[in-house]
């Protein structure tokens, strides 16, 4: 799916690594060591000083913008919603390629579990939760093959949080996704993850399994990290 060879983008220095299909990967370590940053390159939404990134063994640049980030789908820490109804959110990617039907609404709504009389709501109108559940419905009108995930649910109570991750648990599987998940949760990252890559000072520390990691750590970085 996608190749990093030699990729730096401060504070991410010489980056080299591939991410395969389906694999559930997540990124984590302390504040500042680039994890967001690095979520970031895959969709474009920042580009490296150095380096080059390849998606489907292409140079990630000579994707036109529009058709990567339909691929390459992105879910923020808070929902990043349009003004207007929760309609106008869903339809809103597809249109662009004269992709999108109506009925599409209601199946949408089904997978994030909200009722299709939500609708024709204004989004304003939604809690934290709800907004983050028409988020990702408008993530997967895309039908991306790929989901970057930047601390989805870390802006939720602990019980949407939970919900939310069902949420996304079910999807992934279900539309057998590419997941790459930003997380400071180490429990999410044992649920939602199959392969951990750990970050600090700008590098790869480890990269692994992720129980394994968790569990018996390679390196010092990792244990103290781990040890917070």
């Amino acid at each position: 799916m996608f190749r990093f060879e030699n990729v730096s983008q401060h504070p991410l220095k010489e980056l080299n690594f591939k991410i395969g299909k389906n694999e559930k990967v997540i990124l984590f370590g302390p504040s500042g060591a680039g994890k967001s940053t690095l979520l970031f390159l895959f969709n474009r939404l920042s580009d490296p000083e150095e380096g080059q990134i390849y998606f489907k063994d292409k140079p990630i640049g000579e994707y036109p913008i529009t058709e990567l980030r339909k691929k390459v789908g992105l879910l923020l820490q808070s929902p990043n919603l349009f003004p207007g109804t929760v309609l106008d959110n869903l339809k809103y990617g597809p249109s662009l390629f004269g992709e999108w039907e109506d009925k599409q609404a209601k199946q949408l709504l089904e997978y994030v579990q909200l009722p299709s009389s939500y609708v024709d709501r204004e989004v304003d109108q939604l809690s934290g939760g709800e907004q983050q559940r028409v988020s990702l419905a408008r993530t997967l009108a895309n039908s991306p093959e790929v989901l970057l995930l930047d601390e989805p649910t870390s802006a939720l109570d602990n019980r949407t949080a939970e919900e939310i991750e069902e949420v996304l648990e079910y999807l992934i599987h279900e539309h057998q996704l590419t997941m790459l998940m930003v997380t400071h949760n180490m429990k999410q990252a044992k649920r939602l993850g199959d392969r951990g890559i750990f970050l600090m000072d700008g590098a790869i520390q480890e990269d692994g399994k992720i129980p394994d990691m968790l569990d018996h750590p390679e390196t010092e970085a990792l244990s103290k990290f781990l040890e917070k």
